[in-house]
């Protein structure tokens, strides 16, 4: 049997794993791959009325525009400061949640729970944003209560600087922390049960049964998932950023999502500039999930490649 005809056979086994494969495959290669093909912008002075092939070439114009910029620096060091809060705190609340879940005995319970936990996902940004509003605003129910009854009087949350970051980091964790533990629910589910009896009868309490056998056989996922969250290191997020920045706070609060936003379709129209920078964004990402695979197999971790 020729290599062709036992690939023919194997995809025919398996066709209707492929069809449910395809709807992703077409989804990755029209929203991921083909739009590849625009990073020849960064080195062009594009156009929209000239198009891609008419538009003159500048080279690394761009790069070295934004390297010289004397936003980028602060603009750099508000996108990082904000991702390693992300994933000092949000990042492994879905663990720790999943670990509480995992250790409740009635199951009804537990499942009406992690519903509800779930919910805050299906909210958009400008919905959470908007429900902040309403309890931080200067005459919101928190302020409110803080004037009736304490010495504090009104807290400026929505205008502060010191304030941006923490509001930030507690909504990610409020509405992303129960969607994050589905994976590490299902890696709890697949570990042997067998291990938590035999540790019991050797008399190991719940805190060394989580140490010694829950954390270690989720480990693994919980390394990939810290991989990729890695390489999003310079993404923080657009719409939450952008519903609260104003003018008193946006010191702190412009990161570069917000900086493309503004310069490219926010009244700069500077396509190319913009670009260059996601380029950069891309390339970034890349190196460090490509650095932190190889520390994770240093470490005798799988990694993700």
């Amino acid at each position: 049997m020729t290599a062709w005809s036992h690939f023919r056979k194997r995809v025919f086994r398996l066709r209707y794993a492929y069809l449910l494969l395809l709807p992703g495959l077409l989804h990755l290669l029209l929203f991921r791959y083909t739009p590849m093909f625009g990073v020849v912008v960064s080195f062009q002075n594009y156009s929209p009325f000239l198009g891609f092939w008419d538009s003159p070439w500048v080279g690394l114009k761009h790069f070295d525009t934004m390297f010289h910029d004397h936003n980028l620096l602060r603009i750099l060091k508000n996108t990082l400061i904000l991702s390693f809060l992300q994933i000092v705190f949000a990042f492994p609340a879905p663990l720790v949640l999943a670990l509480m879940l995992n250790e409740l005995r009635r199951e009804i319970f537990k499942r009406v729970l992690q519903s509800v936990l779930y919910l805050p996902h299906f909210l958009s940004w400008v919905i959470v944003v908007g429900i902040v509003f309403i309890f931080l605003r200067n005459d919101g129910l928190i302020n409110s209560f803080l004037k009736a009854y304490t010495d504090f009087g009104t807290i400026p949350f929505l205008t502060s600087e010191t304030w941006f970051r923490p509001l930030i980091i507690t909504e990610v964790i409020w509405k992303e922390v129960g969607w994050g533990t589905i994976i590490f629910l299902a890696a709890l589910s697949g570990i042997n049960p067998e291990w938590y009896e035999a540790a019991s009868i050797d008399g190991a309490s719940r805190w060394r049964r989580i140490w010694h056998i829950t954390l270690p056989g989720i480990r693994g996922t919980f390394v990939i998932l810290l991989i990729l969250r890695i390489g999003d290191v310079l993404d923080t997020g657009f719409e939450q950023s952008y519903l609260q920045m104003n003018a008193l706070n946006q010191h702190v609060a412009e990161t570069l999502d917000i900086f493309v936003y503004l310069k490219g379709l926010g009244g700069g129209n500077q396509y190319s500039f913009t670009t260059a920078v996601g380029l950069l964004k891309s390339i970034v990402g890349m190196i460090l999930i490509v650095f932190a695979n190889r520390t994770a197999k240093r470490f005798g971790e799988d990694g993700i490649f």
